[in-house]
């Protein structure tokens, strides 16, 4: 499999046919696999390695969609991960097929890559964008992920200059996420962008953890707390949302 043309090939963890919590109305959701972040929280840690997964051709993926596409009319097609920007150039080909049949397409995306044409190619062929802002600290942020928020935070510049639609999401951690001079700091920056259409604080839970232990790996947040309603409450509250 190594000499695939990784334009016509997805590197894919999981399909859901009908989701309904990653963008708008019921989706179909690719879940690729790979990502180059290390977030201490993540819940889908056996999407990390690049080599796992099983190779799906763009064919049959198309295929897959275009089966359910009485059923997602109210939605699209949002792809995830992992980090699914890794895989730009299946994303690109998949998306114009896509844009033909005028499918909404989706990407769930930390946006923590540079913004290179091909790339920027990929930006403008999606119509909505789920933005999971790791951290408004960039030294909070490097702890948490293992890099800075320096892409990232371009990455929405970008967008809302472009006049992208986008989600802003964050996942509010007790004792790393949830300070109130950070989350005042995250309000004045979603405030300086133009094209943000919802702003969504996702409480932090344990429900991956039996993935690291799959994995044989230690989970680094063993002694923390699970975000709480009132914790949600809160830091909306900060954000006035």
């Amino acid at each position: 499999m190594d000499n695939l043309d990784l334009k016509y090939y997805a590197k894919l963890h999981s399909i859901e046919s009908f989701g309904t919590l990653d963008g708008p109305g019921i989706r179909f959701v690719i879940f690729l696999q790979g990502c180059s972040l290390k977030c201490k929280y993540c819940h889908n840690r056996d999407t990390w390695d690049i080599n796992s997964g099983e190779y799906k051709s763009l064919d049959d993926i198309f295929e897959k969609i275009l089966r359910y596409k009485n059923y997602i009319k109210s939605g699209g097609v949002t792809c995830t991960g992992g980090e699914p920007l890794l895989q730009y150039e299946f994303l690109i080909e998949l998306f114009k097929k896509l844009k033909d049949k005028n499918i909404h397409t989706c990407i769930d995306t930390s946006g923590m890559v540079a913004l290179t044409d091909k790339i920027k190619e990929l930006i403008d062929l999606t119509d909505l964008f789920l933005l999971d802002i790791k951290h408004i600290n960039p030294e909070k942020c490097k702890n948490l992920v293992g890099t800075s928020n320096e892409k990232e935070l371009a990455f929405a510049r970008y967008l809302s200059d472009l006049g992208k639609s986008m989600w802003i999401r964050q996942v509010l951690i007790p004792g790393y996420t949830d300070d109130e001079n950070d989350l005042i700091n995250l309000k004045n920056f979603i405030t300086s962008l133009k094209t943000v259409e919802k702003v969504e604080i996702l409480p932090y839970h344990t429900m991956g953890k039996y993935k690291w232990y799959d994995l044989g790996l230690k989970y680094e947040l063993e002694d923390v707390r699970e975000a709480t309603v009132e914790d949600i409450k809160r830091a909306n509250k900060i954000l006035g949302i």
